[in-house]
């Protein structure tokens, strides 16, 4: 379906209720019925304009909006005829409640406003905000608030606070599929500027200062105080940090997107708004608009390749929660055919998309915006030169103009190539690969630990320890000699195989190795589980080494150990010189296990839970060598039995495991 040709992405039933079902009834209705002189909001009135079915007393959606529609005219109209400071004396005490009253007082001034992206941001951020707030509220009661703005809305716990009459009067404009739903409407890129009347902004601003009011009066009552949850703040912004950022991109992208058939031509003042805001520094308004335009290029893309042109234009109750990013980005389709947009976007825009707005441990930027989960005025600039640079690329490669000189420009070019390259930060195989690398770098710290004087140590009678140290190396050695094959050639030397192998930079090396994350089967994720486990135990025996290292050495030189710790101290110094190799085989065990079972998933032939069995048993080892090496307990004796018993495994393992190998690669 050619971009040009589509003129609403709202089904026609869904357009009707929100373009013209509120504008059917032409009486003038009198706002002093709603509201007092000293700014009360009259809830009993408004409430009747709420109607309901006589089958099963559920609202009655279609007579309430055309009811409702003359009552928000008419706050409208009351809205338009205040000044900002008439605004801000009668109302903005009521918006203190939703820890955003900055917000509802910049929504206001775009009522004054003719520009309908302005009204379209504002309901954006408004009801992300509200949702926020009701949540807070929900807590005053329940326990887990509900992660759907529908289910909170309908929730008990809020109908205790506010009524259920009210909390219906919310649903017919929010949170209920069957009503204008104009928070989903929007924020997945359903509706075009043109298409949201702005007197339903006006309303929810009217009818959240009138929950503000309610609020305050069940607070006084029941002497509970409403407390605000933190707001998540992105960590780790440099690893966010993918594309580069020029300024000259944003105006050759202001051509590009008039140009693409990415870019549906309604929705072009979306993406201009978005890019001007970037331009000012308002990087939270930049996503918020520009999120819901990337849904409805990708929706477009998805309908085409899936040839499934009528799902473009929905906006239903039995659509609207399913045909989103979660359905795009699936392996297959509702009726369980394969998707065919992953081939079409390629797995780098994919495990870009998956990384930003799926995995746990990513940011997740339109779950968290669209939830009011994110303080808007901190929003990063890192994070948002992410979203408009990967939005541009879709923008270059999608299109049916000829777009070469826009993808070979000296400021365009280098985002195609990065978009081309990207590798997943936020899936848990990436994880664990950081979680390696960053395990490595403690161990390596190591042999920079202050140590004893030479001299000092032969001062100790009844030290041995060398024929067991000796003992792990050669175990160490023949394990090595068993997965040698699998390992990078330039990595490995025969003469010290233990010195030569377990490197930092063979770790980097295995670690560099692609493994695609795409739709990772359930055997995978369960063994990555265990699998960051070990490795998170290895990291803590690692830190608890470094530390116990440092203060024993400070004692020792001090002369503040007795007899029994000074023995005890030089005993792990002994056991230093076999741990760190036997941890650096771990990891490398990890990496190599992390590639041997995906391969072998690949080609059916793993049986996962014998697997597992093995895998759980070095966890186990691990988790003993965290207690054992812990500053409190010091049981290096216990260590060495320990490790023999583990290492007798792991090499009986590994040798058996070299069939498994050998088939799977």
């Amino acid at each position: 379906m050619a971009s040009e040709s589509v003129t609403t992405c709202l089904s026609p039933p869904v357009h009707y209720m929100i373009c013209k079902l509120g504008f059917e009834r032409k009486d003038i209705y009198d706002i002093n019925h709603i509201l007092s002189e000293n700014g009360e909001v009259f809830w009993q009135a408004i409430s009747e304009h709420v109607f309901y079915l006589e089958s099963d007393q559920s609202v009655d959606y279609i007579k309430s909006i055309r009811s409702l529609g003359p009552v928000c005219e008419s706050v409208n109209l009351h809205f338009r005829s205040l000044t900002k400071e008439q605004f801000v004396i009668q109302y903005a005490l009521w918006f203190n409640w939703t820890n955003c009253t900055e917000l509802f007082l910049e929504v206001f001034d775009v009522l004054q406003d003719t520009q309908t992206t302005g009204v379209a941001l504002g309901l954006m951020k408004l009801t992300s905000c509200l949702e926020r707030a009701l949540g807070d509220v929900y807590l005053l009661i329940g326990k887990d608030c509900p992660f759907l703005l529908r289910d909170l809305v309908a929730s008990e716990q809020l109908a205790v606070v506010f009524g259920r009459a009210v909390m219906n009067v919310l649903r017919v404009f929010i949170g209920s599929p069957y009503g204008l739903n104009l928070r989903n409407v929007l924020w997945h890129g359903f509706a075009s500027p043109q298409e949201i009347p702005v007197k339903y902004c006006a309303m929810l601003i009217f009818l959240t200062a009138g929950l503000g009011q309610l609020l305050q009066a069940y607070l006084l009552q029941t002497k509970c105080i409403l407390v605000h949850r933190p707001y998540v703040i992105f960590a780790s912004l440099e690893e966010l940090d993918i594309f580069p950022g020029n300024h000259e991109t944003l105006s050759i992208a202001e051509e590009l997107v008039k140009l693409s058939s990415f870019v549906l031509k309604t929705m072009l003042p979306f993406w201009m708004a978005a890019l001007t805001a970037f331009k000012q520094s308002r990087y939270a308004d930049c996503v918020i608009l520009l999120l819901p335009q990337l849904e409805t290029g990708l929706r477009l893309l998805f309908t085409t390749t899936n040839n499934c042109p009528n799902r473009l234009l929905t906006a239903e109750v039995k659509f609207l929660s399913k045909v989103d990013y979660d359905l795009m980005l699936a392996k297959h389709l509702d009726n369980e055919e394969l998707n065919q947009l992953p081939a079409v976007l390629e797995e780098p825009a994919m495990e870009f998309l998956w990384d930003f707005l799926n995995h746990q441990e990513g940011p997740r930027v339109r779950d968290r915006l669209s939830h009011g989960e994110i303080n808007l005025k901190a929003f990063p600039r890192e994070v948002a030169n992410q979203i408009v640079a990967f939005a541009i690329t879709l923008v270059c490669r999608f299109s049916d103009e000829d777009m070469f000189a826009f993808k070979e420009h000296m400021v365009i070019k280098p985002l195609m190539n990065c978009a081309s390259c990207y590798r997943s930060q936020f899936h848990p195989i990436s994880r664990l690969k950081k979680q390696v690398l960053e395990c490595t770098k403690s161990i390596h710290i190591w042999p920079e630990l202050p140590m004893v004087p030479e001299e000092h140590l032969q001062t100790i009678k009844g030290l041995e320890g060398n024929a067991e140290v000796n003992t792990f190396i050669f175990m160490i050695s023949e394990i090595i000699s068993q997965l040698q094959q699998y390992m990078p050639q330039n990595c490995y030397s025969s003469d010290d195989p233990v010195s030569s192998v377990l490197t930092e930079r063979l770790l980097i090396e295995l670690c560099d190795t692609h493994i695609c994350t795409l739709y990772s089967p359930r055997p995978v994720l369960e063994v990555l589980v265990v699998l960051r486990k070990i490795s998170t135990q290895c990291h803590q025996v690692s830190k608890q080494v470094i530390a116990s290292a440092e203060l024993r050495y400070k004692q020792w030189m001090n002369k503040t150990l007795r007899s029994r710790q000074r023995h005890n101290y030089l005993r792990m110094l002994n056991s230093i010189k076999f741990l760190s190799p036997v941890l650096r085989l771990i990891l490398v065990l990890i990496i190599l296990e992390l590639v041997n079972v995906h391969l072998v998933c690949k080609k059916n032939l793993f049986d996962y839970q014998q697997y597992l069995k093995f895998l759980k048993s070095v966890l186990q080892y691990t988790e003993n060598l965290v207690t054992y090496t812990n500053p409190e307990k010091n049981k290096w004796d216990e260590t060495v039995a320990l490790t023999n018993k583990a290492l007798i495994k792991i090499r009986k393992i590994s040798d058996r495991k070299l069939m498994l190998m050998q088939v799977a690669t």
